[in-house]
């Protein structure tokens, strides 16, 4: 028998051997979780006092920014030299904050896991970044922006911060320029411009497909300048793993030396928390896989609300999974849906090469059911016709989990050498996966987790609900409502960090500089003695499941029943599951080596831990809102063409979610959001 048949014969085995073992344990837990079935899903928390963000001014939505600049107290320079900030996360929205504070005078101490600030996951973004600068004069405005924003977020987005994001916009574009970035032009030289998904005019600027790579080397090369001016101590290879309060308010965290496994205590005037989303909970999506929740989850438990978890993005463009082994899934830009057609066979039995079915035996569906947007509807609803298909028995590729993304027509109308002037790399990256070239035969494509629109809860300012704490980027919840268009992550990362939390940081930084903390304070003591605690813990149990094991079994609850379609049964299914999986990782977990030194099994470990329990949260979230809207669709909840159904009367709000304490139900807090500027209706794109 030669190695290939053994190896075959080997992998077939232990396929059907893990096969067997899965469907016992799914038949045991689901007999186990009938009881929380028969639970009512107000049961599974507590209700709290409404909330409301007190800092935006009651005046114009045009002039609020303007006036929260102008009313926010100032620090003179001299005194910001002794006023310290400490900022998580190296990506567009921490890079840019640590450089522009740096520059600013304050004394800034900036972490991030990686080995280095540039290896943060914005450089990962591709397809480009949003500004309302109407450069191609077709109807493009400030206030069109934040419209489409907001619709595109299903109406589920704070009007205030949107309308701001849209304003500031502008000036991101002006920056990156003045850095350097090396933005696509046309050919009279001026910036050229495309669309993306959910709107009908060209505003997103991009350099190629690596658009986020060269957006955050300007940000790093920014931070690196003040790295070598001394105003900011950088710290790689240190991971967050709690936040110190003193006296309600945040005054350091308490990271780890991931290299040699030493306990650090930081402590400063403030802190910021740019540290990205929580995509990984679902264990394959588009994030890089050492992305997590960890640093957001720690302050959570400390006292900061958690917005909206349940509000995740599946991303339509993503090269579809290949194997069960598979760790990591890779997105397509949402660039390509400009140029690229998406369809299917008509008929389920059409295996043909995709090359040689006929035009009129395709289906176009998205520009059969939404002719006013065609394939560049938001991606929720993308997402959703995309599975749909699937579901019908029409889906390409491995297993009918595929749609085509075709450019035929664009190389026939443009010319391949005009195709891969604008999108050559992200051929050569699709046709190094696959071993296809998309130039020839159409890609492939399927949602993928991608993005998380829910996030700590931040007021206006972006401080959250504990004094100290600012939130900047895709870890916050303020900008996206329960759905991101595509190009717009790089622009609130940008926004908030050059512009934003900038002039609004000064407002609480005032009132500094704050007492000392030292190591001996209770609070740091506390701090630490819970992470050492927790570290030794994952160290003793010494069980027999991998933490991997634990992270794809969450993985694959998450996505059966908190992925594309949420339903009542489903989500209760999924907290029970949860739950016991909890207890089975604190007693069956086994991480292997020890404390000192490196050991990426503990890191993952913590990661893990704190993701089963964000999982939990974002079920019970999207238990309770009983509405579909943008990416949360409740099956119980849609139009009769298939459509999100919203309940304005009932949901239109945030949810912000309390840690009441361990084995303690959460407490919801409502932020009731008023439309002043942009009516209230349901969504089309048709």
């Amino acid at each position: 028998m030669s190695d290939d048949t053994q190896n075959e014969a080997r992998h077939g085995l232990r396929d059907r051997v893990v096969g067997t073992w899965r469907h016992a344990v799914d038949s045991a837990k689901d007999s186990v979780g009938d009881l929380i079935n028969s639970v009512d899903a107000d049961l599974l928390y507590d209700q709290g006092d409404d909330i409301a963000d007190t800092k935006a001014p009651k005046v114009d939505i045009a002039q609020r920014w303007d006036e929260r600049k102008f009313t926010a107290k100032l620090v003179n320079p001299a005194n910001r030299r002794k006023l310290s900030v400490i900022i998580v996360g190296t990506g567009l929205a921490g890079a840019s904050a640590a450089a522009t504070l740096g520059e600013a005078g304050y004394k800034v101490t900036s972490f991030c896991y990686q080995d280095s600030p540039r290896r943060a996951h914005s450089i990962a973004a591709q397809g480009g970044i949003n500004a309302a600068k109407n450069y191609r004069n077709d109807g493009d405005s400030v206030y069109r922006l934040f419209y489409d924003t907001v619709k595109g977020g299903d109406f589920r987005a704070r009007e205030s911060n949107v309308y701001r994001l849209a304003q500031v916009s502008t000036n991101i574009i002006d920056q990156c320029v003045a850095q350097g970035v090396p933005f696509a032009r046309e050919y009279g030289g001026l910036l050229d411009n495309r669309s993306f998904g959910g709107v009908q005019v060209s505003r997103t600027f991009y350099a190629r497909g690596q658009t986020g790579q060269q957006l955050l080397l300007g940000a790093y090369q920014a931070l690196e300048r003040q790295i070598a001016a001394g105003t900011v101590a950088m710290h790689t290879r240190h991971e967050m793993l709690e936040l110190v309060v003193v006296d309600g308010k945040a005054r350091g965290v308490v990271v780890r030396n991931m290299v040699t496994g030493e306990i650090e205590t930081h402590t400063a005037d403030a802190v910021v928390l740019a540290s990205g989303g929580y995509g990984n909970v679902f264990y394959l999506s588009t994030n890089a896989m050492g992305c997590n929740v960890t640093a957001t989850w720690r302050a959570h438990r400390k006292g900061a609300h958690f917005a909206n978890p349940c509000y995740t993005q599946i991303h339509p463009t993503c090269i579809p999974v290949s194997g069960d082994y598979q760790s990591k899934l890779t997105l397509m830009s949402e660039s390509l849906r400009n140029d690229g057609r998406i369809w299917v066979p008509k008929s389920g039995e059409d295996k043909r090469d995709p090359r040689e079915i006929p035009e009129d035996e395709r289906d176009y569906y998205l520009e059969r059911i939404y002719p006013a947007f065609g394939n560049l509807v938001p991606r929720d609803i993308a997402s959703r016709a995309a599975k749909n298909v699937c579901d019908e028995g029409r889906g390409v590729g491995p297993g009918g989990l595929g749609v085509y993304l075709d450019f035929a027509d664009a190389i026939e109308r443009l010319g391949r050498k005009s195709v891969e002037a604008k999108y050559g790399n992200l051929f050569d990256m699709y046709a190094q996966i696959t071993g296809e070239n998309p130039y020839e035969t159409p890609m492939r494509i399927y949602p993928a987790v991608h993005y998380t629109m829910g996030g700590l809860w931040v007021d206006y300012d972006l401080q959250s609900s504990i004094p100290g704490l600012f939130v900047t980027g895709e870890a916050n919840f303020s900008d996206h409502g329960a759905n991101r268009l595509g190009a717009s992550a790089l622009m609130q990362g940008l926004a908030d960090g050059y512009f934003v939390l900038p002039n609004t940081i000064n407002d609480y930084l005032a009132s500094g500089p704050f007492p000392k903390v030292d190591a001996s304070d209770p609070a740091v003591a506390e701090a630490v003695g819970s992470v050492k605690g927790r570290i030794d813990k994952l160290l003793s149990i010494k069980g027999s499941r991998t933490v991997d094991s634990f992270h794809k079994e969450l993985g694959h609850i998450m996505w059966d029943y908190c992925g594309m379609e949420r339903s009542e049964e489903g989500l209760r299914k999924a907290i029970s599951r949860i739950r016991e999986l909890k207890t089975e990782f604190w007693s069956d977990v086994r991480v292997l080596g020890t404390g000192e030194g490196l050991n990426q099994a503990l890191e993952r470990a913590g990661r893990v831990a704190d993701f089963i329990e964000l999982g939990e949260l974002m079920c019970i979230d999207a238990l309770h809102r009983r509405e579909s809207c943008g990416g949360h669709f409740r099956a119980e909840s849609q139009t009769e063409d298939g459509e999100a159904l919203r309940h304005d009367d009932e949901y239109a709000y945030v949810a912000a979610w309390e840690f009441a304490g361990e084995g303690q139900r959460p407490v919801l807090h409502k932020e009731p959001l008023v439309y002043e500027y942009v009516e209230l209706k349901q969504r089309s794109y048709k």
